[in-house]
């Protein structure tokens, strides 16, 4: 008996126009993005009013487009505009339209706010549905370095610079006096001296823009370290007058004025930072978020072109959005300690309580920590925040607390990078790497939604 097989005929007409939900799953995550979409206020999104031109896509199908896209790992316009052809779930999405990368890249670029909006208003969704409580809350707060749509080979230290503005300087009077000289050997032929010149001035106009910007950053660097000495001073002479001795080791030194020699400046996206990422240097920036202990949303979020935390946990914080309430805890690595900080963001007892290590934490546990211990004494009236902040970790209560960081920011940095593929911004400059972060946490925590179960009512 010969072998059945199915007919597959690819000339097959189709009867009757085919409905695309009947080929989606009736609890496929585009429905609820779709539903949550509809259900958020899109009235900050920038149309033309005039309705003069062709006629302009839907605010809330481009938003639930960029959306869905990003949920599901493909950020290009370009392959955005391709799968409204090739993808059922974005070309049902998209109700069979096919909006080109031009207007994807110009929606995206041009609707700061919307996104913001659309942020707050899912946790708003989340809220009312009941699915985190609201007030209180516990966050674990870090960051991960993102690259930046530029090469690091783009980049220049002010050391180097210097050098190629000397450089440009002198070949430019080099080629006036040859210009000058009419008995000079000629250039090679399709070179001219006056465009040679002009291509060097314009080299050398945007060396001293970058020179002058790295002034700038270095104006504001020393201000913040200034500061940093200053405490550390006032520290120390709080030591010596309470014990009565010298300080050992030596003074901390002021901060250096003016630029150093390895500062880098970027001709591609000059707000990026050469910072180091595992084991190498590359062009970031630092992106950073707060999440909910329980659910593991994105709270709050926002990015920065600093190479490290140390400045970032006040900023965070302040980005935690109003829908989810007032913080409780704050959970946060060695990284983010500072004791300005600190006192910042506790603000004598009316802000949120900050439980963060003091030291890297080693990788597993000896038999002595295993052992149960009672909790070390309270430390005496007026120990210093350092003193506090130990003891807050040594308790049990604190050790508990402080092991959730671990197991719910972490993972939330590995699902957006490795799962869906988000490691590098297409947009450049730091208000539109802020503008695509926005976009990449609304994605990710309306796919944590639909994980959770959660089902928008649709009227």
């Amino acid at each position: 008996m010969a072998a059945k097989f199915v007919n597959i005929d690819h000339d097959k007409p189709l009867l009757l126009p085919p409905d695309l939900r009947d080929w989606l799953e009736p609890d496929h995550m585009v429905h609820f993005i779709m539903d949550a979409v509809g259900a958020l206020d899109l009235s900050t999104a920038r149309v033309n009013e005039r309705g003069t031109g062709s006629a302009q896509y839907p605010p809330s199908m481009m938003l639930a487009l960029l959306i869905h896209c990003y949920a599901t790992g493909t950020f290009s316009s370009r392959r955005i505009e391709r799968l409204t052809y090739e993808n059922v779930a974005v070309r049902y999405l998209s109700a069979d339209n096919h909006p080109d990368h031009d207007s994807i890249c110009k929606f995206r670029r041009e609707n700061k706010e919307l996104l913001s909006s659309a942020f707050h208003q899912v946790l708003e969704l989340a809220a009312n549905a009941e699915v985190f409580r609201v007030g209180d809350i516990t966050v674990s707060v870090d960051g991960t370095k993102l690259l930046a749509n530029a090469s690091k080979h783009s980049a220049m230290s002010h050391g180097h610079l210097e050098k190629q503005m000397t450089l440009a300087q002198d070949q430019i009077q080099e080629l006036l006096a040859k210009a000058e000289d009419v008995d000079s050997t000629p250039l090679q032929e399709g070179l001219s001296i006056p465009e040679e010149i002009k291509r060097r001035k314009d080299r050398l106009a945007k060396l001293k823009e970058a020179k002058k910007v790295m002034e700038q950053r270095a104006k504001l660097r020393l201000e913040e370290e200034k500061a940093e000495h200053e405490a550390k001073l006032a520290q120390r002479q709080s030591k010596e007058a309470s014990t009565g001795r010298k300080s050992r080791g030596k003074k901390p030194k002021p901060p250096q004025e003016g630029p150093r020699d390895k500062d880098q400046y970027n001709f591609t996206d000059p707000e990026s930072q050469i910072m180091k990422d595992g084991g190498s240097f590359e062009q970031c920036y630092n992106a950073q978020a707060a999440v909910e202990v329980e659910t593991m949303l994105v709270v709050g979020q926002h990015v920065s072109n600093a190479p490290n935390d140390k400045q970032q946990l006040e900023p965070t914080l302040n980005a935690v959005s109003p829908a989810v309430g007032p913080v409780s805890e704050v959970l946060v690595d060695s990284g983010y300690y500072s004791q300005s900080a600190v006192a910042a963001v506790e603000n004598g007892g009316e802000g949120p309580t900050v439980y963060a290590a003091m030291k890297r934490q080693s990788h597993g546990r000896s038999v002595q920590q295993l052992e149960e211990h009672p909790d070390p004494p309270a430390p005496p009236d007026g120990a210093s925040v350092a003193e506090i902040m130990e003891h807050r970790l040594e308790t049990k209560a604190g050790k508990d607390l402080y092991g959730l960081r671990k197991q719910t920011v972490e993972p939330v940095f590995g699902i957006i990078k490795e799962v869906l593929g988000f490691r590098r911004f297409l947009l450049r400059g730091l208000e539109n790497v802020n503008l695509e972060w926005t976009l990449v946490s609304t994605s990710y925590n309306l796919k944590r939604l639909f994980n959770l179960g959660m089902r928008i009512k649709t009227g």
